[in-house]
């Protein structure tokens, strides 16, 4: 028997009225969330700000911030409890003195969270974490991808370092592309030997963290694209289109050690490409050699010599020591160079 406060069935309300409350609601909580996110940066970056310039009336700036530090961790842990340790006001400190304009913070890293600013603080140089909130901000990294990039030292590996006012309407090739390219996503093996077919398909089947790992403005085009001269069929192994340099990449997989054999046919792809794929408005093809080793003698006395648009880069399967990456980082931009008649300075 129905009670009288039942509705009739007839007047049950809508799930779809239902699901537009809730997204309402949802919204809602997730702006407020948005927006306390956003004061608690502008309140930490003031914090900052106020240390520092605290510090600056001080004649021994190194002993005397050392101890505004000490002093106003114990003072603001005793009113408000976590989160106002020495360490974490060290961090206010750094992020004002490595984005000391309100603007940039207000108008280009606007989406980040907090969560974000912390982990790129963890970076060397003032100028690789600008870098890192500036990509974090415009690509939409998650805390994740920022942390894995600047473990993987990604600003580092570039052939040449990023302009943080690089202009998209006239980018520099050498400021997107990287070397080497760490695949330790793939789960292969290194003393494991695997062809150059399974790596092929290891990059396909986690092919978005390839893409990620390449570095901006790169899609997937095709596997084992076929080109097809008036003699001949030639299938190239990966192919991708940058929107930003506005041309297509050819990448060619070795499991050995780069030849002269191997830069000479990725050239023979990068001229048919040119001739039989690319249409008007594309820039000259770009083809890459991914191998497991590169060489000084290759980079120096093939046809790579001076050559803008081959690349030869290394694959890592595993993540190496920071220090031994760095090692390989030096060791890569050596090789790059050579090819290019750049003097070390």
């Amino acid at each position: 028997m129905k009670e009288k406060n039942d509705l009739p069935t007839n007047n049950n309300v809508s799930q779809a009225f239902i699901t537009d409350i809730c997204s309402i609601i949802d919204n809602g909580r997730r702006t407020a969330y948005e927006s306390v996110g956003n004061i608690m940066i502008q309140t930490y970056w003031n914090v900052g700000k106020r240390i520092v310039e605290e510090e600056q009336k001080g004649n021994e700036r190194a002993e005397y911030g050392k101890r505004i530090i000490e002093q106003l961790s114990n003072e603001l842990t005793h009113r408000y409890g976590k989160g106002f340790s020495k360490r974490y006001l060290a961090y206010f400190r750094k992020f004002y003195l490595t984005i000391s304009d309100m603007e940039i913070l207000q108008t280009r890293l606007q989406n980040l969270t907090w969560s974000h600013i912390l982990t790129a603080l963890r970076a060397d140089s003032e100028t690789s974490i600008r870098w890192y909130l500036n990509m974090a901000s415009q690509e939409m990294w998650n805390v994740r991808t920022l942390s894995r990039n600047i473990s993987t030292q990604y600003f580092e590996r570039h052939f040449e370092q990023p302009n943080l006012d690089m202009r998209e309407e006239n980018p520099n090739k050498f400021e997107l592309l990287k070397n080497p390219i760490i695949t330790e996503f793939l789960g292969l093996k290194q003393d494991i030997s695997f062809s150059e077919q399974e790596l092929e398909t290891a990059i396909i089947n986690h092919l978005q963290d390839f893409i990620m790992e390449m570095g901006r403005g790169f899609a997937f085009m095709g596997r084992q694209q076929l080109v097809r001269t008036d003699t001949q069929d030639y299938f190239i192994d990966l192919v991708f289109y940058n929107v930003i340099l506005k041309c297509y990449v050819l990448i060619d997989l070795k499991v050995g050690v780069i030849t002269h054999q191997d830069v000479g046919q990725m050239d023979m792809y990068v001229r048919m490409y040119d001739e039989l794929k690319r249409t008007e408005g594309d820039n000259p093809t770009i083809g890459i050699v991914l191998c497991s080793e590169t060489s000084k003698d290759i980079a120096r006395y093939s046809i790579l010599k001076g050559n803008e648009q081959l690349f030869a880069a290394k694959y890592l399967p595993l993540l190496p020591s920071e220090e031994d990456l760095k090692r390989e980082i030096e060791k890569q931009k050596e090789i790059f160079n050579l090819q290019h008649n750049i003097e070390k300075e």
